[in-house]
C-alpha cells in the first residue's frame, strides 16, 4: 500500500475509496496471458495497481509491472477501461475499493520473472481454456483479441 493510500485510509477507515488504477495483459509467444497469483490469498490477477498522485497511467503500469513482477514492459494500446460495482472488491483485511481500471496491452522489454515485492506469491502464463477465476471480472476475451502490432 502506497503512503498516500496509507494517508486516505487513516481518515476513512475501511469505508469505500474509488482508485483509479491500471492492468496489463501480458502474453508470451504462444499467446497465453501472464497472471499473477497473490501472498495474500486474493487469487489471480493481472499485473495491476493503483495510479499514483502525479503519475500517467502509462508511468503507472510500468512501475506496477516492474514491481510486481520483475519485468519491463512497453505499453503498446488501450484495450478497454473497466469499472463500476463489478470492480468493488473488499480485501481481506476489510478494505473496501471500487476500482476504475485502465487495461494496457504490454510488450515485454526483459524476460526476468521475478517479482521486487512480497505480494506476489507466483506468475504464471495461461491459455484461453485454462484461465483461472480472477479477483476482478475483466472479460477474457478480450485479452486474447488484443494483438501486439509490433
Amino acid at each position: 500500500m502506497s503512503a498516500y493510500i496509507r494517508r486516505l485510509r487513516s481518515k476513512i477507515g475501511h469505508d469505500l475509496l474509488l482508485l483509479p488504477s491500471v492492468a496489463a495483459v501480458i502474453k508470451d509467444a504462444e499467446d497465453r496471458i501472464l497472471l499473477q497469483e497473490k501472498s495474500s490469498g486474493e487469487g489471480w490477477s493481472l499485473p495491476a495497481g493503483a495510479i499514483e498522485p502525479g503519475e500517467t497511467p502509462e508511468q503507472a503500469i510500468c512501475r506496477e509491472v516492474r514491481e510486481e513482477t520483475g519485468i519491463l514492459v512497453e505499453p503498446r494500446e488501450i484495450i478497454g477501461v473497466f469499472g463500476g460495482s463489478d470492480f468493488r472488491y473488499i480485501y481481506p483485511n476489510g478494505d473496501e475499493v471500487e476500482y476504475t481500471v485502465v487495461l494496457f496491452l504490454c510488450v515485454p522489454m526483459g524476460k526476468s520473472l521475478e517479482p521486487l515485492d512480497p505480494e506476489t506469491q507466483t506468475l504464471r502464463y495461461f491459455a484461453q481454456d485454462e484461465m483461472p477465476r480472477l479477483a476482478l471480472p475483466y472479460p477474457s476475451s478480450a485479452f486474447f483479441a488484443a494483438h501486439d502490432k509490433r
